[in-house]
């Protein structure tokens, strides 16, 4: 078939055969045109084939997005900055890329923390960065002076049994995070600090709603890890934000609004650089948290038989705050330090203490430990005592056991119920259940019913045709990593992207896309 490439200006004709691959067909664009692409550490240029409003992967055939003969495609030059360097999330598996000049080889470490901090949206307290051979970068040093060049990409590591807490909050599932928060009381309360920070950054209105429940508060910091609280003096500046001016830094106002009403001194909290969550709003340039931080702020609360400025209400706020705390002291001088790292608790020192920071999961650490307990569960062997025959008895009575009652039995597990229930010492509630649903695309498809519904009866059909069906649905899954339904969204969502053809023709660009996945597979 032909087809007509245009090209800055001009149009050329191209006889290709249907299955020609887009790949193909830019190899002899540019042998053609005589197309001359840039390609060094800083800038990269491709070509880029359009047809229908949508850009075509290499690896697509013509006939596969619907391309006939006489069509015409657009062939343009697209320039691309390359990276500085990148980032593998270890968490996410996604690999962040650093953009910016050379100048950034150049800076701290500190300052690239922060920087992946803001694209991860991680705190920087619960990662740490390392070379491609494993050496751990130290917020003190300079990437210099590990010898790092352009294109070097570099792992993020989080604490160990942290991958599915932290997953969990990214996505904002409320049951996730809670079933992997740590047993020990002060990691537990650091995670939950944690979670809020994330959720304010991501704006998770669902998780910040529970965990202020919980008890955390949106003006504390997020501070270090419990094992590091003997080196807070000399942790990172952004230690010390607070999950409200991540809400203000990332225009959450739905996140706002809930902080702020469950407490108005969170208005006058103030960042590591002196920065309240206004002056934060006004310096990102987010006019809706702008507009509402100061109408707040310029309010008048009203009291019994007086009226006070929000500016004089939150002063006395804040004194009032400040004496219940001394008091507290007074009272008890290990209130305040109840989570803080005591005599029988981990510390770590860099460079000496071995790393717990690996990302390994939580299933991972707790698999050495059944093995453990497996090995101590094993018969030992027979102990020989020498007796004298006058010692034993006359005739070998069977050994008495006592008898385990089904009561006691019930017993047993009633406790043992109630001890896991009060294991976080009411930092945890129960809560209801709840489905959750993942949107990996612009389309959602209806949720999946088990009712019993009746269904057409084919003539001929064996018992074991559903068996089949799912055998085949189960293999597509293994080998393409996504379930029917997922690739689905993936194909339609691709589909969509041809804004020039109607929709019934980017469904059938779709249904082409699947049966090609389907096909390759095979």
């Amino acid at each position: 078939m032909r087809v007509f490439i245009i090209f800055e200006g001009s149009c050329e004709p191209f006889d290709v055969p249907p299955d020609q691959t887009v790949g193909a067909m830019k190899q002899m664009v540019k042998d053609n045109f005589l197309v001359q692409l840039c390609n060094d550490k800083q800038v990269w240029q491709y070509l880029v084939l359009s047809y229908g409003g949508a850009a075509l992967q290499d690896s697509w055939a013509l006939c596969d997005v619907g391309i006939t003969s006489g069509s015409a495609i657009r062939c343009l030059i697209k320039s691309e900055q390359r990276p500085v360097m990148r980032v593998f999330n270890a968490v996410t598996g996604e690999t962040l890329p650093i953009m910016g000049s050379e100048a950034l080889l150049h800076m701290s470490v500190a300052q690239l923390k922060t920087v992946v901090s803001t694209q991860s949206g991680l705190p920087v307290s619960t990662f740490r960065l390392s070379t491609p051979t494993g050496v751990q970068l130290y917020d003190c040093n300079q990437l210099q002076d590990y010898a790092i060049e352009v294109g070097t990409t570099l792992r993020l590591d989080t604490w160990d049994g942290w991958v599915e807490f932290l997953q969990g909050s990214l996505l904002g599932h409320r049951l996730t995070v809670q079933s992997h928060l740590s047993e020990k009381k002060p990691v537990m309360r650091f995670q939950l600090q944690v979670a809020l920070y994330i959720a304010a950054s991501l704006g998770h209105l669902d998780l910040a709603g529970w965990l202020l429940e919980r008890g955390v508060h949106a003006e504390e910091p997020v501070g270090v890890h419990p094992y590091r609280q003997w080196c807070q003096e000399t942790a990172h500046p952004d230690t010390g934000k607070c999950p409200i001016h991540l809400a203000a830094e990332s225009s959450q106002l739905l996140i706002l609004k809930l902080f702020i009403t469950k407490n108005l001194l969170t208005l006058a909290c103030r960042d590591p650089g002196g920065r309240s969550p206004l002056k934060v709003a006004i310096q990102r340039g987010h006019r809706d948290c702008v507009r509402y931080l100061a109408n707040k702020l310029c309010s008048v609360v009203s009291l019994p038989n007086m009226s006070l400025s929000m500016r004089t209400y939150l002063k006395i706020k804040h004194w009032v705050s400040l004496g219940q705390k001394r008091a507290a002291t007074n009272r008890c001088h290990y209130t305040s330090a109840a989570f803080k790292a005591r005599v029988e608790d981990t510390l770590l020192v860099d460079g000496f203490s071995q790393p717990n920071m690996s990302s390994k999961s939580r299933k991972a650490l707790t698999k050495p430990s059944r093995e453990i307990k497996a090995k101590a569960l094993q018969p030992l062997p027979p102990i020989r005592y020498s007796l004298s025959v006058s010692h034993l008895p006359s005739k070998r009575a069977p050994p008495h056991l006592p008898s385990l009652q089904s009561g006691d039995f019930k017993e047993m597990q009633k406790k043992q119920k109630q001890d896991v229930k009060s294991r976080e010492d009411g930092l945890l509630d129960e809560i209801s259940k709840e489905d959750s649903s993942l949107c990996r695309g612009r389309f959602t498809f209806p949720s999946i019913t088990r009712e019993s519904i009746p269904r057409p009866v084919f003539v001929g059909a064996s018992p074991k045709s559903s068996h089949i069906l799912t055998a085949s649905l189960e293999s597509f899954s293994h080998r393409c990593g996504l379930t029917p339904r997922e690739n689905a969204i993936y194909c339609l969502t691709i589909a969509s992207t041809f804004t020039e053809k109607s929709w019934l023709k980017q469904l059938s660009i779709a249904r082409t896309l699947i049966r090609k996945c389907v096909h390759t597979m095979a």
